[in-house]
């Protein structure tokens, strides 16, 4: 029954009397992951099974197994969960959630560069679930765009620990385990040198690099080449591709991915608290310049040793790269391209550590020039301010030529000493004499009185709809006075909170309605059907979902087409339709059974009976 042929060979079948599998949703290097209907618990599931051909190797086999047993240790909102574990008639299989969504890596092949909200979005998650996973003590080792999960409301699952490897194993370097994408490996893996948590935020900061820039920090001819690079080369800042990443978000990307373990983020907690900190101020400046600059001269000043080249070239070399490099170049090549590619980053290194350091350089003399000598050397306009205390802000804010001349803050305080609305206290004092910003206006924060107990409007922004309702239920606020008004939005996830009325940190009415502006996601958009007619199930099926569309199967025989090949689509090529419509997929079953015929009958002979009534002659005496 499981021979040697295609994996959707299991289609249909019944694992343990209980798992009925349905279709195939992916393939990976290792695995092929179906749909499957749980007929104990009647719940639809992803069911990953071993495949035949790796099910013989000794060594995928305890891969397999080590992601079984990782996987089922974790339990978080961000990873993937696993339901059960089990083996029927030599099939190793794991039963996991089925998540209904696309990965990162197809999300940012369909999107490009995505904004620094959404990729602050994307990062926080990930990161979350990393932090969960190393508080017990494991390692995933393969963080790529690819095993990260996009569910439809937004949220993140980190998938496929194929590759991770429990804290305390025995082995815990490169040299014993296949490594994943060659493009995420942090410069200890591509040495083959041991591994820690630290490894998989190197791999975060790679992630996202790509979000904020499109672009992979390293690229090369061969995966030898990227491996090389990553221990003896520097990227390109986020900036310098996309000025228009903040440069606290940069900070955290290249501290991420600082090339010294010791200079990279410590722990994942650590991380999502810079995270945090940008969150609440994206204009913070973090004072990792130093440490980065560091960072950099060490891999300018890096030669790499023959030990570095030979566990790059096995990290090149692993299972999962030689995949996805089919066309591989021979060793005198592969010799020479790393010779030309190790020039270049020597003389890239050298120069870009160098314009490192003199960046910090310039940064400090600029901060030196704004904050003390521009004052001695260029005089500024100053302005005496203006009295606001005794005022109400609502007066205040109504002012168009006040607003001219003053940039407000505003800050509501609890207080029974003064009326609600008034200004009683401000910053800069009135009459101090302050300097006028680029704009020519002064910086100016307004302290306004709030009865005490009165609560005031929190954050809600870029929270899923149903997390800011919990918020405003618990300041007391009744469901019926709670109003969604939907927008569409290309930064904002879907069912994610864009903005607020009253806005964040103003006082909640009493009685009040409180509207929440949520995002229905993207306009609408159209794609064009492509030709999948005589593609195999799982190529169809990864067409379709990189177009975004939905996709249904039913199964006929054909004298034509192979087992397991598209016979005819629902919508035709070329039909525009919009994203997420269900493409119905009609797969061959292979020829049709010839039936057996049913054998011709002997024929039984009748005898009329004649007159006599008995079938005797009539003639015949009796």
């Amino acid at each position: 029954m499981w021979g040697k042929k295609d994996m959707d060979k299991y289609l249909g079948t019944l694992l343990d009397g209980r798992y009925e599998i349905l279709e195939i949703i992916g393939v990976g290097g290792m695995a092929t992951v179906y749909k499957a209907r749980d007929n104990r618990l009647n719940r639809l599931v992803a069911l990953k099974i071993l495949k035949d051909d790796l099910a013989l190797d000794g060594d995928f086999r305890r891969r397999f197994q080590t992601e079984s047993q990782a996987a089922a240790m974790l339990s978080s909102p961000n990873i993937v969960a696993v339901y059960d574990v089990s083996k029927s008639l030599d099939v190793e299989y794991i039963v996991m959630e089925l998540i209904e969504g696309i990965t990162l890596k197809q999300y940012m092949n369909r999107k490009g560069k995505l904004s620094w909200k959404e990729s602050l979005h994307f990062a926080t998650q990930i990161t979350k679930a990393l932090s969960h996973a190393h508080s017990r003590g494991i390692i995933h080792r393969d963080i790529k765009p690819h095993n990260i999960m996009i569910l439809k409301d937004g949220s993140v699952k980190v998938a496929d620990f194929g590759i991770a490897r429990l804290q305390d194993s025995k082995s815990s370097t490169l040299t014993q385990e296949a490594l994943g994408s060659v493009h995420y490996i942090s410069p200890e893996q591509a040495k083959g040198a041991q591994v820690d948590a630290r490894t998989d935020l190197y791999s975060v900061g790679v992630v996202l690099y790509e979000m904020l820039t499109n672009r992979l920090p390293f690229e090369g001819e061969s995966a030898v080449s990227v491996a090389i690079q990553h221990i003896s080369s520097i990227p390109l800042s986020p900036r310098e591709i996309n000025p228009e990443i903040p440069a606290g978000l940069e900070a955290i990307t290249m501290k991420a991915m600082n090339p010294s373990l010791n200079l990279r983020y410590q722990t994942a907690d650590e991380m999502l608290r810079d995270f945090e900190e940008f969150r609440k101020n994206p204009a913070i400046v973090f004072p990792y310049g130093a440490a980065i600059a560091a960072g950099a001269a060490s891999v300018a000043a890096h030669r790499p040793t023959a030990s570095d080249v030979a566990a790059a070239r096995r990290a090149a070399a692993s299972p999962s790269n030689v995949r996805q490099q089919p066309n591989r170049m021979s060793k005198e090549e592969e010799r020479e391209a790393y010779r030309r590619k190790n020039q270049k980053a020597k003389r890239v290194s050298t120069w870009l550590g160098a314009g490192v350091i003199l960046l910090v350089l310039v940064g400090i003399f600029i901060w030196l020039w704004t904050a003390i000598l521009s004052g001695i050397f260029i005089p500024q306009e100053r302005r005496d301010v203006t009295d606001f205390v005794g005022r109400h802000i609502d007066v205040v804010l109504d002012n168009e030529e006040l607003l001219d001349f003053y940039d407000f803050t505003v800050e509501y305080e609890e207080t029974d000493a003064h009326p609600e609305g008034i200004i009683f206290r401000q910053s800069p004092r009135a009459g101090q004499s302050i300097g006028v910003d680029s704009d020519g206006k002064i910086q100016v924060t307004l302290f306004v009185a709030v009865p005490s107990g009165l609560e005031v409007m929190p954050d809600l922004f870029n929270l899923s709809y149903e997390q800011a309702r919990i918020r405003l239920t618990e300041l007391g606020i009744p469901l019926t006075d709670i109003q969604r008004r939907d927008e569409a939005s290309d930064t904002i996830m879907e069912n994610h909170v864009i903005s607020t009325i009253p806005e964040a940190g103003s006082p909640l009415p009493e009685g009040g309605r409180v509207f929440l502006f949520v995002s229905s996601g993207p306009e609408e958009q159209q794609v064009r059907v492509l030709d999948l007619q005589g593609m195999t199930l799982s190529a169809a099926i990864s067409t379709l979902q990189s177009l975004r569309l939905d996709y249904d199967t039913v199964m006929e025989y054909s004298s034509t087409v192979p087992n397991g090949n598209v016979i005819r689509q629902s919508h035709p090529p070329n039909t525009m339709v919009p994203e997420r419509t269900q493409i119905t997929l009609t797969i061959s079953r292979g020829p049709e059974p010839t039936p057996t015929p049913t054998p011709t009958p002997t024929p039984t002979v009748t005898v009329d009976p004649g007159p006599g009534g008995n079938g005797t002659d009539p003639e015949e005496p009796t």
